[in-house]
């Protein structure tokens, strides 16, 4: 299988306050993603499913990354 790099945009509700976030991961299909977005903010933050928004899950080039932990990876 041939993974892609994904960039995640969306938002999640924390209390009262919207905390937007973009997020860069590595999978086969976005469907990996959307579950990994999910639980990864899910067990971090103690929220809900229906608290976390994903606006866009978009495949990008290597050369367009900007996490340096993925950067350093590739």
């Amino acid at each position: 299988m041939i993974t892609k790099i994904y960039r995640v945009k969306g938002s999640l509700v924390l209390g009262d306050e919207t905390q937007v976030f973009t997020k860069e991961y590595k999978a086969t299909c976005e469907s990996d993603i959307e579950e990994k977005v999910y639980s990864l903010f899910g067990s971090k933050h103690r929220i809900n499913r229906n608290q976390i928004q994903i606006d866009s899950i978009e495949e990008i080039a290597a050369e367009d990354v900007q996490d340096p932990i993925l950067k350093a990876i590739l």
